[in-house]
């Protein structure tokens, strides 16, 4: 008997159009002979599915269900393809708890940490043989003098939405005049706001799944881009250059798999997970720049790439993906 998955996408934030076109790509390529697949859109105050005819079905928030006719429909599990909030700041997570429904994504702790990217870098630092950028987290609530942070850090730096993600409300700052205008854009995105020095370098993301009890990396894929950083045009408008799987030295391929696998096991992650790095050549050592719970799977994104790269069909790894999940809950 096939389950029934509900495809959780739309979300809270500006990345919902990403959302939107990722879960076009789960929609069209999951195992239709093992999945009834229902696409449920999240909008603030608005969450329904879409029957074929086009008739607008709201969700029964008391249990996630769906009343088709007759029929009510409950999900024996969640592919959440949401990115941004709700769903990768672990408020799905924790309202899917509640309810005891699976689900493919890191649980509501693990979610949240890892959505702030200031708590992220306190904890990554734990990991051996791993590095973070010299930073600073500023608060709405608390302004900082941009003096203090040319005391405190060299530029350039990068000023991003602590919060955020799709590179949405980030830019990088190579002179000390451009600083309040960058960090004024970042906070239009969030109340809190992370700093960072520049780390030269190879930049790298890898993408990291569990299966069978197994934490299993993929070939990662090395980024170039002429734009000053891997920004939102680079990322999903076609300005830069990914080579999957990248083209590096066992040594430092080793050093990137293992740090990736390391951070999957410290934070309890489950479903796939994206990781970008700055690998340092003269140190020798990868930089964590962040984590993504909740990678694109749209055409343009890079984990269907890294897929296709292990030699695995994408139906079969979404199916992974979700008997992972349903066996989690079962334990």
């Amino acid at each position: 008997m096939k389950k029934k998955i509900a495809l959780v996408t739309g979300g809270f934030t500006g990345e919902s159009v990403i959302s939107l076109k990722s879960a076009a790509v789960v929609e069209k390529t999951i195992d239709r002979a093992l999945y009834e697949v229902f696409t449920i859109y999240i909008y603030p105050g608005d969450w329904y599915h879409l029957t074929a005819s086009g008739e607008k079905i709201a969700v029964d928030l008391n249990d996630f269900s769906l009343q088709l006719g007759d029929q009510k429909i409950t999900f024996d599990g969640v592919f959440t393809i949401l990115h941004g909030s709700p769903g990768e700041d672990g408020k799905l997570a924790g309202y899917f708890d509640l309810l005891g429904i699976p689900y493919t994504t890191c649980d509501q702790l693990t979610s949240a940490i890892t959505m702030n990217k200031g708590y992220t870098k306190a904890i990554v630092q734990t990991i051996p043989e791993l590095q973070v950028a010299r930073s600073m987290q500023l608060f709405e609530q608390e302004p900082t003098a941009a003096a203090r942070i040319q005391e405190e850090l060299q530029l350039p730096l990068f000023i991003k939405p602590n919060n955020g993600g799709s590179s949405i409300g980030m830019s990088k700052v190579n002179k000390a005049e451009d600083l309040q205008e960058a960090i004024a854009k970042a906070f239009k995105e969030d109340d809190q706001v992370l700093i960072e020095e520049f780390i030269s370098g190879r930049e790298f993301t890898i993408g990291v799944f569990r299966s069978k009890g197994k934490i299993i990396t993929l070939p990662f894929t090395e980024i170039s881009t002429d734009n000053e950083f891997f920004d939102f045009e680079a990322k999903y408008q076609g300005k830069s250059v990914e080579v999957t799987p990248a083209v590096c030295s066992d040594e430092m391929a080793e050093k990137i798999r293992n740090a990736a696998a390391g951070i999957y096991a410290v934070f309890n992650c489950r479903g796939v997970v994206r990781m970008d790095f700055i690998y340092n050549t003269d140190q020798e050592k990868p930089y964590l720049l962040e984590i993504n719970t909740v990678p694109g799977q749209s055409a343009a994104s890079i984990i269907p790439q890294q897929v296709a790269a292990m030699g695995l069909v994408l139906s079969d790894f979404y199916s992974m993906l979700i008997d992972d999940a349903l066996e989690t809950v079962k334990k």
